[in-house]
Formats: C-alpha cells, sequence, structure tokens
C-alpha cells in the first residue's frame, strides 16, 4: 500500500497452518495504523495453506513479497525496496537478523513474547497483558533498544476497534463461539466442540474450524471467516486459546474461557485466569473443563463477570503509540 508521508515499513512474518496466523493478524493491525499515517508498507515473508490468512493482506491492498531465508539477503532485499524499518515477528529468524538489518541502515522493531530469542533491535513490543512487570532478558549494550510492554501497546485491527459487544438477551439460550486461531494449528477445535456438548446445558454454539467435523445439533461448524470480530461481539461465551485473539475478545468485553494450545501461550493463560479476566480450562477438554464450561453455560452473572474484568484492560490505541514510537526513530 502506497503512502504519501515518504516513509517505507516492512513487516517480516509467515503464516500458514503449522504455525498459525497470529503474527499475521497483529502485523497487520500495525500496518493499518501505519498506512493511515501515509506510511507505504510492504510484507516480506510466506503465507502458506490459508486462504484467509492472504486475503487479509489482499483485502487491504499490502503487498506480500517472499522473503530470503539469510539475513543478509533480507538486508539486500530491504535496501532494494527503499524500507526505513523493518518490523521483526517471528520465532524462527536467525538470531543475528535484527542486527544484519540495523547493520545495513535500518530501524528495527521486533514483536516479542517475552523472550527476544537474541534478537537486536532498536524497539521492542511485548504486548502481553503483565508484560511491564516481568524481567526482560539481559541484552549487550548494542541490542538494548527501548521496550514497549504491556496492554497499553496491543496492537487491534480495524474490524475490532470500531466495533461494540451485542447487547445481551436476558433468559435467552447462551451463544457460544469456539476458535482456535485462523488456522486451529493444533487440530483442538473438534475436541472442544465435544466439551461443549458434554455439558449437557442447552446452547447455540459456532465452531470455525478450516477442517469440516461431524457436531452435534446445537453446534454449526464454519470454516475460517472474517466475520470473526462479529461473531465474537454477538457471542455470551468464548471458548479459544490464550492467543492474539484475546486481546480482541478483551477490547470488546466478551466471557471468555480460555485453553492454550503452545507454550508460550501460558504466560497470558495464567495472567488473565489469575485475575479473573477469564476463565481457566486447562490444556485438555477433559472433565474438569467440562465442569468449568457446565458452570459457564448455566450461571450468566459468573461469565459476565469475567467480561467485566476483562473490559478496559485494552483501551483499542496500542497500535498508534506504537506506530508514534516508531516512526519517531525511522
Amino acid at each position: 500500500m502506497t503512502g504519501s508521508s515518504g516513509r517505507r515499513v516492512g513487516f517480516r512474518c509467515d503464516a500458514g497452518v503449522r504455525g498459525g496466523v497470529g503474527h499475521l493478524v497483529r502485523c497487520v493491525a500495525l500496518a493499518e495504523e501505519l498506512c493511515a499515517r501515509g506510511v507505504h508498507v510492504v510484507f516480506l515473508g510466506e503465507v502458506r495453506g490459508s486462504e484467509w490468512a492472504r486475503a487479509q493482506l489482499r483485502e487491504r491492498g499490502l503487498p506480500l513479497v517472499a522473503a530470503p531465508r539469510t539475513p543478509a539477503r533480507l538486508a539486500a532485499l530491504a535496501r532494494e525496496l527503499r524500507l526505513d524499518a523493518v518490523v521483526l515477528d517471528s520465532y524462527e529468524l536467525p538470531a543475528e537478523t535484527g542486527a544484519v538489518l540495523r547493520g545495513a541502515g535500518l530501524t528495527v522493531l521486533a514483536i516479542v513474547d517475552g523472550d527476544p530469542l537474541g534478537q537486536e533491535a532498536d524497539l521492542y513490543l511485548d504486548q502481553n497483558l503483565g508484560a511491564e512487570h516481568r524481567p526482560f532478558p539481559r541484552l549487550p549494550a548494542a541490542q538494548s533498544g527501548r521496550r514497549l510492554a504491556g496492554a497499553r501497546y496491543v496492537l487491534l485491527r480495524d474490524s475490532v476497534r470500531g466495533r461494540a459487544r451485542s447487547p445481551r438477551r436476558a433468559g435467552a439460550v447462551p451463544r457460544v463461539l469456539c476458535f482456535f486461531g485462523g488456522t486451529d494449528s493444533a487440530g483442538v477445535a473438534p475436541a472442544w466442540a465435544e466439551a461443549l456438548h458434554a455439558t449437557g446445558v442447552p446452547f447455540q454454539g459456532t465452531v470455525v474450524s478450516p477442517t469440516p467435523f461431524p457436531a452435534s445439533d446445537q453446534i454449526t461448524v464454519i470454516p475460517p471467516t472474517d466475520r470473526l470480530p462479529e461473531l465474537m461481539a454477538a457471542a455470551d461465551l468464548v471458548v479459544t486459546a490464550a492467543g492474539s485473539a484475546i486481546w480482541e475478545l478483551l477490547h470488546l468485553g466478551v466471557p471468555t474461557a480460555l485453553s492454550w494450545v503452545a507454550d508460550n501461550q501460558l504466560i497470558g493463560y495464567r495472567e488473565l485466569v489469575d485475575r479473573g479476566a477469564a476463565a481457566g480450562l486447562g490444556g485438555t477438554p477433559d472433565a474438569a473443563a467440562v465442569g468449568v464450561l457446565a458452570r459457564l453455560l448455566e450461571d450468566p452473572a459468573a461469565r459476565e463477570e469475567h467480561g467485566r474484568r476483562g473490559r478496559g484492560l485494552v483501551d483499542g490505541k496500542g497500535r498508534e503509540r506504537v506506530a508514534a514510537a516508531l516512526m519517531a526513530l525511522s
């Protein structure tokens, strides 16, 4: 997408069925903000096996360029594209990537989840709840860029920032939305759908899954969709993992029951459950998890309390703060 400020920023991230789409979604949110400020944005990486993820870029006019594997070649591509800054959002990049890009004269923003994995950057972003209170790994002086930490810096897309939660329906059968990222990379949606059914409590369920599967009459299975913010806002309860979508749910104030599908989600899971901002289901849809789901489906006040405690933790202005910090450097 071409801007008028003259500045050019590249986003180095990947998305796909195996690794999920969380990195891309939060980068898209920051890209929307930069584009609104007249910055030219390009994505550098791969989108594999997810038409939904490809559509996030295509529908916003955000170009995708294949990224070289080595840091030196990535730096050469960045110079060829006349970039001023590069945003790194990946757990799989070589640890020297940031240093090489900085050595080539580029400003580097590294989006991290706790450990920066050795990446050198001018600016670090850790948007996880409570990150500002957790120690950041000690880095050599050359690597010690400024850190933006905590929910003040959560990156939300336009489709979420401009939406309000739907009015509640007193006495109605609860509407449940169940999803696990844009691709359900761990393949857990069918098991959690069965856990919901096992509660024996009436509900109307929508489960998002890239692979269709048979479900009970209470549940409709749909493929990944751009209607997810709308579905979240309309839900009485969301069952999901503690990934990037949790920030959208907190912003909307939707009662949420959390699991996790990757170890890097455990920090966010524990923080939210300990605060009472979400109900904890544990890591598997076992009998204990079914019991938690049954209680939430039966008790509107109990689930709304989780939504109340989560509401306000994410004000929706995080991407403005991050964009301003990045543009002050690049």
